[in-house]
């Protein structure tokens, strides 16, 4: 979307500006790589026992073409750069090449939030195997690790389930491990087909998760502490597509289907006007 395009949006929904207010957004109006203002890069084998390499600004995994992010997953025998090095954790060490790669990029170090209408327009690899999610973690999760620095995942799908979007919060009360996560879904039929839009609206009080719209999720602060609620500082945000992992491989990984795309038109960020 144009950046006209996109002001004549902005000054027709006036009536709301006291609602809301644009502090952020990435249009992906400039072709190649991703602005490397906006967006930083994991890089290796992250998490979830998943299959892909995650690269950093390679062109085949992340690039931007038409107005819209494309973030490419690829059947390809990648050499991983950290195998054989001590230094390196156990995860990025093994093995020595992937069979898949992908990227996942994030705002860290770059642009974090606390609070506010964190808005996403994408369209959805399909297959079995695919994952991917559209999230947010908390800044400082290098000193107080996951998930004490709240994790909010405000899209993930999977391939085995593919017409079902999910909205889920962690923290360290409530996740996945302890089995006591807190989420919902919603269904979109063919997600992989169309663009939607996936949003949340985050105050002191609660997180909202809507798809195209309709609330489907609202997650409250109980006031009982950080362990419940992590969520009043700030998050930064995260676009990738896993292949495989705990589970978006629980049924297997079809590798017939590659590549897969996820095409990111647009992400928006509002906070309340004063």
């Amino acid at each position: 979307m144009s950046r006209i395009l996109l002001a004549i949006l902005l000054a027709c929904g006036a009536a709301r500006a006291g609602e809301w207010k644009l502090v952020w957004s990435e249009e992906f109006d400039k072709p190649g790589l991703p602005d490397s203002l906006c967006w930083n890069y994991e890089e290796g084998f992250v998490r979830n026992n998943e299959l892909q390499y995650y690269t950093r600004a390679r062109k085949e995994n992340a690039f931007i073409e038409n107005g819209t992010l494309v973030i490419q997953a690829i059947k390809e025998k990648f050499k991983n750069p950290s195998f054989g090095q001590p230094e390196k954790r156990r995860g990025e060490m093994s093995p020595e090449y992937a069979e898949f790669t992908s990227a996942s990029l994030t705002t860290m170090q770059r642009e974090s939030w606390t609070y506010g209408r964190i808005e996403v327009r994408a369209k959805l690899p399909a297959g079995r195997g695919m994952w991917p999610a559209i999230w947010m973690l908390g800044d400082n999760i290098g000193q107080a690790g996951w998930p004490a620095c709240g994790e909010i995942d405000i899209m993930e799908n999977v391939g085995f389930n593919p017409d079902t979007i999910f909205g889920t919060v962690h923290t360290e009360k409530f996740n996945h491990v302890k089995k006591t996560q807190k989420g919902s879904h919603i269904g979109i039929l063919h997600p992989d087909k169309d663009f939607h839009v996936y949003a949340i609206e985050w105050d002191s009080h609660k997180i909202d998760f809507f798809a195209d719209g309709s609330r489907y999720f609202t997650f409250e602060n109980e006031g009982t502490g950080e362990a419940a609620w992590p969520f009043d500082k700030p998050q930064y945000l995260i676009l990738n597509i896993a292949v495989g992992g705990a589970w978006g491989g629980a049924e297997g990984v079809d590798e017939s289907i590659f590549p897969q795309r996820m095409y990111v038109e647009y992400v928006r960020v509002y906070q309340q006007s004063q």
